[in-house]
């Protein structure tokens, strides 16, 4: 599968406000929030993932490559340009808050070049996995009400609206779902993941 997801470091930041600009133009967090929870924060969890292929075209483009190659990529590595094919490879991040033995997830989004490729599944799944690991037994999660390609992804996974947060977004006042899933620990529930999972990787590995 040409996707991998590793955990965030400082180094990756810029790439991911650079993706939440292009995601939620009207809220996004500063870096210092994102610094202050990869150093501070004992109970954050925040993930990147990174296109393998595209990483490839990259290093490819910064070492010379060929000149169809070259100007493939002249928009994004100028001549001399100092970049990173690693972090700029970046496509989608995720992020997670251990409550005891509650998952607050905290945000999740895909740079909108690689939307509608099941990458934001890819990452919840990936959110759910984790959550088990560190004793996380249930998940939560905010989502605009208006947001309704986000409801119906975090339903296929066991999440229901159990409550509305008025005035939650203060871009425009827009409320929130508080959603929640069951426990997540359950035969039932996990008969329900791993089938949903296995779909997922099935179809990107067919996608290459």
């Amino acid at each position: 599968m040409r996707y991998s997801i590793e955990s965030m470091t400082m180094n990756d930041i810029p790439r991911v406000i650079e993706i939440e600009k292009l995601a939620y133009p009207t809220s996004q967090w500063p870096q210092s929030a994102y610094r202050r929870e990869l150093q501070e924060n004992q109970w954050a969890y925040y993930f990147v993932m990174r296109d393998i292929r595209y990483e490839n075209q990259l290093t490819t483009a910064k070492n010379g490559g060929d000149k169809k190659t070259q100007k493939l990529f002249s928009f994004f590595a100028p001549k001399n340009a100092a970049y990173n094919p690693k972090v700029d490879s970046i496509v989608a991040y995720a992020g997670l808050w251990l409550m005891v033995d509650e998952s607050h997830i905290t945000t999740i989004a895909a740079h909108p070049d690689w939307q509608g490729k099941g990458l934001g599944e890819l990452m919840l799944i990936h959110l759910i996995d984790t959550s088990l690991k560190i004793g996380g037994f249930r998940l939560t999660l905010e989502v605009r009400v208006s947001n309704f390609v986000a409801q119906n992804l975090y339903r296929k996974y066991g999440f229901v609206a159990v409550s509305t947060r008025p005035h939650y977004y203060s871009d425009n006042n827009e409320d929130a779902y508080i959603m929640w899933t069951a426990d997540i620990r359950t035969d039932q529930y996990r008969e329900m993941f791993e089938g949903h999972r296995a779909k997922l990787i099935n179809k990107l590995f067919q996608e290459g």
